[in-house]
């Protein structure tokens, strides 16, 4: 398995088959990002909640590559009413099997919303993480989320090979809860996300991964390639 990260939440995973995933698709307006819109090429696209930082250009990236779009019910049903059909719904606790691999849907202390022509801000049901295995290997996106204690049980319960966890804090985890969540979730390797985009989120990666047992935190360069 091959993993990514191309800035905020943007991570791509290229399993041994050659299913290519992408969690998260904020492209346009992102500036850190290095993928090009018009040109990335995806299978499957893993959505963790409907804030525009994460649905991102999901809908024109599934529109332009039949990609299969994965998410909570509410996100694939309102997905469905803009014009996409190759969607599947899930919810935090419910796993499913699929071709490239197994898919199991976690909690994430989060909202979960889009902003309407009006400025009103529409619900799309319940934030989520995303435990994806494959290849006999486990990666797990965190989506947006505070910390929580049943992070323990998932890391109990999950042999994780690689965890990407948001440290910007503000809206999410700080680095202080972020250090905590990695000892709980017992990651063989953490990558740091979410920071940096914007003012508020600002953070320095290297002074979470220095905190954690050596060999565990891992900043990547921008669209490299790493194995896992």
């Amino acid at each position: 398995m091959k993993v990514a990260f191309h800035g905020h939440a943007v991570v791509s995973v290229v399993t041994h088959d050659g299913t290519k995933l992408l969690f998260d698709p904020f492209i346009t307006g992102h500036e850190q990002c290095d993928l090009n819109l018009s040109k990335v090429e995806v299978d499957v696209i893993l959505v963790t909640h409907a804030h525009a930082d994460h649905l991102g250009d999901t809908i024109e990236l599934a529109k332009r590559t039949g990609a299969h779009v994965i998410s909570t019910v509410e996100i694939v049903s309102y997905l469905s009413s803009q014009g996409l059909n190759n969607v599947h719904g899930m919810q935090p606790g419910g796993a499913h099997n699929f071709p490239f691999g197994r898919i199991k849907f976690t909690p994430a202390i989060h909202g979960s919303s889009i902003t309407l022509e009006n400025g009103k801000p529409y619900e799309l049901g319940l934030a989520a993480g995303i435990l994806l295995t494959a290849d006999n290997q486990t990666v797990y996106h965190l989506g947006d989320t505070a910390l929580y204690s049943d992070m323990q049980l998932i890391g109990n319960r999950e042999a994780i090979d690689l965890a990407f966890v948001p440290i910007g804090d503000n809206f999410t985890m700080g680095l202080e809860d972020a250090i905590l969540a990695t000892e709980w979730l017992q990651a063989k390797r953490v990558v740091p996300i979410h920071y940096n985009t914007f003012p508020l989120i600002e953070q320095d990666p290297y002074a979470f991964i220095n905190r954690l047992p050596e060999g565990v935190g891992y900043v990547p360069k921008l669209g490299e390639f790493f194995e896992l």
